[in-house]
C-alpha cells in the first residue's frame, strides 16, 4: 500500500468512526466522493421541492376568500422560500454553486418531489396541501435533524419547526369547511380523494426498488426506509381523518391489532414513475415557471453583483488611504 493510500485509508477510517458514533461531518472534514454525491443530490432536490412547492398554492394567493386566507398563504409561501434558500445554503457548503443547481432542475438533470406535479383544482386542496403533503414532509424530514451532515440538519431544524406550524394551518382550513356546507364538505372529501395516494407516493418507491436507501442509512443521512416512513405517516393521518370526518379513499385501510399499525392498500408505482419522469399532470407547467422566474430575475442577481463589486472596491480604497 502506497502512502497515499494509507493516507486515504486513515481518512476513511476517521469519517466511518465520526458517522458511527453519532457525529457530525462538517464541511472541511475530509468525506468519500460518494457520499458528497449523494448529499448534493438530496439537498438540491429539496431545496428544488421547496421553491417549486410554492406554484401549487400560490395558484389561489389572489383567490382567497377572505384577507387573513390571503395573508395566512403569502406567509406559508414565504416560508418555503426561505426553506429553500436554507437547503441551497447547505448544499453550497459541499462545494457547488446555487445557480448551478437551478440550471440543473430547469434543463432536467435535476428532480424536485413528484407531489407537486399536481394541479391544485379548489381552495380546499390549499387545506389538504397543509395538513396531508406537509404531514408528509414532516414525516420525512424529522429524523433529518439528525443527518450525519452538519449544516443540512442544522438547516432542518427550524424548516420541521415551520413545516408544523404550517400543517396545523392546513387542518384548521380544513376543519372550518368541514363546518360549512355540504358543497364545502364535498369540496373537502374531493381534495383528499385527489391528494392522498400521491401523498403516500412522496416517501419514494418501495424499499425493494429504492437503491439508494441502504447506502443513505448507512451513512446516517436517512435514518428510516422508504415504506417504514409511509407507514408512520398513515399510521399518524388516519385518526386526524375521522377527525376531520372524511374518507381516505383506500378500501384497504383497517386495524392491524397484531402489528399495532393500519394496513393500506398498493399505491399505483407506475404513476408514480411516470411524474418522475416528467409525464405528471404539471411537470412541464412548474419547470418552464421555475425557468422564467430564474430568468426574469437576471437582472436582480447582476446588479445584486455589481453593488457587491462597488462596495468592495470601495472598502479596498479607504484601506489604501487608511495605510498611507
Amino acid at each position: 500500500m502506497t502512502a497515499t493510500e494509507t493516507d486515504v485509508a486513515a481518512l476513511e477510517a476517521r469519517f466511518d468512526a465520526v458517522v458511527a458514533a453519532e457525529q457530525r461531518i462538517e464541511p472541511r472534514d475530509w468525506m468519500p466522493d460518494a457520499y458528497r454525491a449523494t448529499l448534493v443530490r438530496q439537498i438540491a432536490q429539496h431545496a428544488h421541492s421547496e421553491i417549486i412547492g410554492m406554484q401549487p398554492e400560490g395558484n389561489w394567493l389572489t383567490r382567497a376568500p377572505s384577507l387573513r386566507r390571503k395573508a395566512t398563504l403569502l406567509a406559508k409561501a414565504q416560508d418555503e422560500a426561505g426553506h429553500g434558500l436554507y437547503l441551497y445554503a447547505a448544499a453550497e457548503t459541499l462545494g457547488v454553486d446555487r445557480a448551478e443547481l437551478t440550471e440543473k432542475l430547469v434543463d432536467g438533470r435535476q428532480k424536485y418531489s413528484s407531489i407537486f406535479n399536481y394541479p391544485t383544482l379548489t381552495f380546499a386542496d390549499v387545506g389538504v396541501i397543509g395538513w396531508l403533503v406537509d404531514g408528509a414532509a414532516i414525516c420525512n424530514q424529522v429524523p433529518l435533524c439528525r443527518c450525519s451532515y452538519g449544516p443540512y440538519a442544522r438547516a432542518m431544524v427550524r424548516v420541521c419547526k415551520e413545516e408544523s406550524f404550517h400543517q396545523r394551518q392546513g387542518y384548521e382550513l380544513l376543519m372550518t369547511m368541514m363546518r360549512g356546507t355540504t358543497a364545502q364538505r364535498r369540496m373537502v372529501q374531493d381534495a383528499v380523494d385527489r391528494w392522498w395516494w400521491p401523498s403516500l407516493m412522496m416517501f419514494g418507491p418501495p424499499d425493494d426498488d429504492s437503491p439508494n436507501t441502504a447506502r443513505s442509512m448507512g451513512w446516517r443521512i436517512k435514518r428510516h426506509t422508504n415504506d417504514e416512513l409511509r407507514q408512520r405517516f398513515v399510521d399518524m393521518t388516519v385518526p386526524q381523518a375521522e377527525h376531520l370526518g372524511v374518507t381516505l379513499p383506500d378500501p384497504a385501510l383497517a386495524w392491524n391489532a397484531e402489528r399495532g399499525s393500519w394496513d393500506f392498500g398498493e399505491p399505483d408505482w407506475s404513476e408514480l414513475k411516470q411524474v418522475i419522469k416528467g409525464q405528471g399532470p404539471c411537470n412541464a407547467q412548474r419547470v418552464e415557471r421555475r425557468r422564467a422566474a430564474h430568468e426574469d430575475g437576471a437582472w436582480v442577481r447582476e446588479a445584486a453583483l455589481a453593488y457587491a463589486q462597488k462596495q468592495a472596491g470601495q472598502r479596498q480604497a479607504e484601506q489604501k488611504r487608511s495605510a498611507q
